[in-house]
């Protein structure tokens, strides 16, 4: 019985840790510091999108490039502030049409904001956009978009 308590985990050698996962992007170490840099800019970009009315390269510019890593929470939370402000002020009949235009990829980093969007008890958030925008993103990405999202270790 005592084959039982060897942890196997610990004997394989391509095992990553915690620490290990998402501390490059792009050969580039990230820090908090960048991160939080990067999603500043990316915030003014984003507002800048919207006063003109252009709510499509808004949305691209709000998820892509998402801070992932352990370290960069304040850049996380920032990012999902600018996704959630743009995500509102898209109009419910335009939904559809913008997720078309977004690649699989990007629909995937958009369900993973959805679902940080609900999780989180933040009083700007509104459940009643969140939930259409994920009917929306579901009718036309499927359900695999879901599974990919919570099966993925990368979180926003």
């Amino acid at each position: 019985m005592s084959f039982r308590s060897i942890d196997i985990d610990s004997l394989d050698e391509d095992i990553l840790g915690q620490d290990e996962l998402f501390v490059f992007s792009n050969g580039v170490e990230i820090t908090p510091e960048s991160a939080a840099n990067n999603v500043k800019t990316k915030g003014i970009e984003v507002r800048n999108h919207l006063t003109r009315g252009d709510t499509t390269n808004a949305l691209i510019t709000a998820i892509e490039n998402p801070p992932y890593g352990l370290h960069t929470i304040d850049a996380k939370d920032q990012n999902t502030t600018i996704v959630m402000e743009v995500l509102s002020s898209i109009k419910a009949t335009d939904i559809p049409s913008l997720v078309k235009l977004l690649s699989r990829e990007q629909q995937d980093i958009l369900m993973k904001y959805i679902y940080r969007g609900m999780s989180s008890p933040d009083k700007h958030n509104n459940s009643t956009v969140l939930l259409n925008w994920h009917e929306k993103l579901t009718e036309v990405a499927g359900v695999g978009c879901i599974v990919r999202v919570i099966t993925d270790r990368k979180t926003v």
